[in-house]
């Protein structure tokens, strides 16, 4: 989408600025066709209070009218279904915006250090140089890895969880993400990069101003605070890394040094600082949104609470569900390459296409009775960590993250219950809880 803030006011669809033609996702390019209007109407509505409440009747109102829908104000292929999303995540002939659409698209992205991160990471690049840093450090972050993190996963889940026993002690009440769903993900990749725990303290703010890249619409706000995140965030893991260079530690930054200086790989200096900040971005950021995600459906779920209490071995089903139901990272972006068609729809070459992670999840194509949250539903396939060659290298440690979690609340907090209205963070692309008060003994 646009990076540019081009979104009309909230509650106003009919501003000047963003006002478009109706009709623009037929074959011929839709011109003199009036069908656009209502999900032109719920495409703009995810941008309101409303819809960033509740993005789920908008996007369930594009995959019925028109599942590949473009829109000119901004400059993208929305789709909504599950088997279009899979299909351009899956196919080499649709890439990531990387350096060069930055090129041609925002002229003065060099001049931004975090748009120099964010377009060069991981999450951005293709090809040769994406395959070989995937390689060097996937081994690093796998499922085999996340297995000798769990004892750590364990021990820091507990000890956030007494923290949170004592705020609810007596009748209290707490603040979940606050006292475990931010600071959990924090301290295992903390953990894992080798961080001391005196040094994490700043990295929930630094993390989230870095996250602001991830939004579909950036603000010159945006801009400035993910670009003084990522100067101070890459001078925390260049002093990090020499630091381990002098004295090594098992920990993944030692690990990456190490491959680094082997002969069947190289990490460039740049590289490895970049994949250390992505790591603690990508890392920490949507796995803490997954948690206090995850907690909200099953205390607004009761019966699947109850479910999850009498089988709290059914943890890692429930976070499945979270993922299917209402999944963190709502979408993602790529650029067709060359002429393709998506769903019946002819995508120009160069064309950006938004996939709607969310609401591909909820396709009843693909999950039968999609808006019910079932801790254990059978058949589930999300796409919530993307898929084909960007598929997220942390999604088995984000997922025993919440499995862990959810296993140890219910077991220790079996009346846990909401104690006031939770605040959601005004984001489109992210689905997270800035505030979630719980009690101990609703």
């Amino acid at each position: 989408m646009k990076n540019a803030a081009e979104i009309p006011p909230d509650g106003d669809h009919d501003s000047p600025d963003t006002e478009i033609a109706p009709g623009e996702n037929t074959r011929d390019g839709g011109k003199n066709s009036a069908s656009n209007s209502r999900p032109d109407a719920a495409l703009l509505s995810l941008f309101t209070p409303e819809g960033r409440e509740n993005p789920y009747p908008a996007y369930a109102e594009l995959r019925r009218h028109t599942p590949v829908h473009h829109h000119a104000g901004l400059a993208t292929y929305v789709l909504t279904r599950f088997a279009d999303c899979h299909a351009v995540l899956t196919d080499p002939a649709f890439h990531t915006p990387g350096r060069a659409w930055c090129d041609r698209e925002i002229p003065d992205w060099r001049e931004h250090p975090g748009a120099r991160f964010f377009y060069s990471s991981l999450l951005r690049t293709e090809g040769p140089d994406h395959s070989r840093v995937r390689r060097l450090v996937g081994g690093a972050l796998g499922t085999r890895a996340t297995r000798t993190l769990l004892p750590a996963v364990r021990a820091l889940t507990r000890g956030l969880l007494d923290r949170f026993a004592d705020a609810t002690a007596d009748g209290g009440t707490a603040d979940f993400q606050e006292l475990v769903g931010y600071p959990l993900p924090v301290a295992v990749v903390g953990h894992l990069i080798g961080a001391p725990p005196e040094d994490q303290g700043a990295f929930h703010r630094l993390g989230q101003d870095a996250g602001r890249l991830l939004e579909p619409v950036r603000s010159a706000e945006d801009w400035r605070r993910a670009d003084a995140a990522v100067v101070a965030l890459r001078g925390y893991f260049t002093d990090l890394v020499r630091r381990r260079r002098a004295r090594p530690a098992d920990d993944l930054t030692s690990a990456l040094l190490a491959v680094r200086d082997a002969d069947d790989g190289r990490l460039s200096g740049r590289e490895l600082v970049d994949t250390l900040l992505l790591i603690l971005v990508a890392g920490f950021e949507t796995t803490a949104n997954l948690l206090g995600l995850a907690v909200h459906a099953l205390l607004t779920h009761p019966d699947q609470w109850r479910v999850l209490r009498e089988r709290p071995e059914a943890a890692p089903g429930a976070v499945e569900e979270t993922l299917r139901w209402d999944t963190p990272v709502q979408m993602t972006e790529r650029i067709a390459a060359r002429p393709a068609e998506i769903g019946g729809v002819t995508v120009p070459a160069g064309a950006n296409v938004t996939t709607v992670l969310a609401a591909g999840n909820r396709d009843p194509a693909r999950h039968p009775d999609p808006d019910a949250f079932t801790v254990l539903r059978a058949d589930s396939k999300v796409l919530s960590f993307s898929a084909g060659p960007h598929h997220c290298l942390g999604a088995a440690l984000a997922r025993a993250e919440g499995a862990e979690l959810l296993s140890q609340l219910v077991t220790r907090f079996p009346r846990l219950a909401p104690a006031g209205e939770p605040v959601r963070r005004a984001s489109v692309s992210l689905r997270a809880f800035a505030r979630l008060p719980l009690a101990a003994t609703g």
